[in-house]
């Protein structure tokens, strides 16, 4: 008899990243990746040799819904992320060209039978009906996962007529900012500034679509105008807190509190640097640190304190996001170990019906509310 795993939506993966800037057949499994990539001697990107999420190993774990990204920056200077090797565009268009050039790649996956968009609510009950069963399908298989798209980072919408172009292409959630300065809003190394005047002019128009606002990311000053600007449902795909770890990528209880007041879900992110005070990256071990799978669910005890329940909580690991085992709890090994954290919340006294609102529950819920 097969084991029965868990459903499992993870509300954060930079699949097209991984496919066209660092080059992954994301059909073939993690190790014939990391296999290759060792080969071939590539250092370009830290993670090189070390990556963690692929189809194979998604199915393997159950993983038959996600929210991934297209990310596409703007930089007049021409510069690369801050902390990631990813090229700011001159202008909006080439941002946009480029991230038609992502949402491309996802359309080749679903002719391929990888992907399935999930854009309306007859699509995502008939493809989760497909996926919760019994036990799941079988290891191998090759059931479509279904992909919520979503935009990290607002910079490639060109103006308001493009935010709709984008939704009629299928999108569902937009993070107006990423690292640094962008168009919409500042993003994370930016604290201190908020929304520019395009950022409130972008969320008014987005009050009129079905359409969710990601948080994650922006300032502090940028989060609160968000909110008070922003009538529609709100997430934070990735997002840790910052009681347990300090600095201003995660959020404080008082962000975390109003996230909840306005139903929306939190999810947890596997980043060791997000997991654990003072994380040196490049330089510091997730086994020499003791970072393992249990950090994560301390982040998710602790927003669970906050609400008073379990229906605010579920999984975004970005475990793709240009880190790999150097940067991941050290008891994983691919994205399909995130089933282990099914053991750990047992021990830790939650219910089935607390594992199946942080798997899959909490952000179907999330979904069915802006699908309504």
């Amino acid at each position: 008899m097969t084991e029965k795993r868990n459903f499992i939506i993870d509300a954060h993966l930079d699949l097209a990243t991984n496919a066209m800037t660092l080059n992954r057949d994301l059909t073939r499994s993690v190790h014939a990746i990391r296999k290759r990539e060792k080969d071939l001697q590539l250092t370009d990107y830290q993670d090189r040799g070390n990556g963690t999420v692929a189809f194979p190993e998604m199915r393997e774990g159950n993983i038959g819904l996600v929210f991934t990204t297209m990310i596409s920056r703007v930089s007049e200077q021409g510069t690369p992320l801050e902390t990631m090797a990813l090229t700011g565009w001159n202008s909006p268009r080439q941002a946009y060209a480029n991230a038609q050039c992502q949402l491309q790649w996802y359309r080749q996956m679903e002719e391929s039978g990888e992907l399935a968009p999930i854009t309306t609510a007859l699509e995502l009950k008939e493809h989760c009906d497909m996926w919760i069963s019994d036990a799941g399908p079988e290891p191998g298989s090759k059931r479509p996962i279904g992909y919520i798209l979503a935009l990290e980072g607002a910079d490639s919408i060109v103006d308001l007529d493009y935010l709709h172009r984008y939704y009629q292409q299928g999108l569902r959630s937009i993070g107006l900012s990423h690292f640094g300065p962008g168009r919409y809003a500042a993003g994370t190394h930016s604290d201190g500034s908020g929304l520019t005047p395009k950022g409130f002019e972008l969320l008014r128009e987005m009050n009129q679509l079905k359409i969710l606002l990601d948080t994650t990311h922006l300032t502090d000053k940028g989060f609160f105008e968000a909110l008070e600007t922003f009538d529609g449902r709100v997430l934070a795909s990735h997002q840790n807190c910052r009681g347990l770890v300090p600095g201003e990528r995660q959020f404080s209880d008082d962000q975390l509190k109003l996230i909840i007041e306005r139903n929306g879900v939190i999810g947890g992110a596997l980043d060791t640097w997000m997991l654990a005070p003072d994380f040196k990256m490049g330089v510091d071990s997730p086994r020499q640190r003791g970072i393992d799978l249990e950090k994560i669910i301390d982040h998710f005890d602790h927003i669970c304190q906050l609400a008073g329940n379990s229906d605010h909580i579920g999984i975004g690991s970005d475990l793709d996001g240009l880190f790999g085992l150097e940067q991941t709890p050290y008891d994983m090994d691919t994205i399909a170990d995130i089933q282990k954290l099914s053991a750990l919340l047992e021990k830790r006294g939650y219910t089935q019906n607390d594992m199946d609102n942080i798997f899959f529950k909490n952000w179907l819920n999330l979904l069915n509310r802006i699908f309504d």
